[in-house]
């Protein structure tokens, strides 16, 4: 049987580990966010939603987002005048 404080150990490691984004996820590889940075202070209209990647949010506001990490998705963030102020993968 494990002692306490190893098992302790073990379990917060396990939990730290379960949160952060793995380390071989390479979101340039498959989110084009890093391509699309010359699109902050443009207007939200610059974009096609219909010819976005997916899986993509459009991020309003005081909008309300989950904090779940996928490497994969596009986030287009916009001000309350739809002006495009930050595109990130995750």
């Amino acid at each position: 049987m494990l002692p306490r404080a190893l098992l302790a150990t073990a379990f917060t490691a396990t939990a730290i580990a379960a949160c952060t984004p793995p380390e071989s996820a390479d979101p340039a590889q498959t989110c084009p966010a890093p391509l699309m940075q010359d699109l902050i202070g443009e207007p939200l209209a610059a974009i096609s939603v219909d010819d976005l990647h997916e899986p993509h949010r459009i991020i309003g506001p005081d909008m309300a987002v989950t904090m779940d990490w996928n490497p994969d998705r596009l986030n287009i963030e916009h001000d309350a005048d739809e002006i495009i102020t930050r595109i990130h993968c995750g």
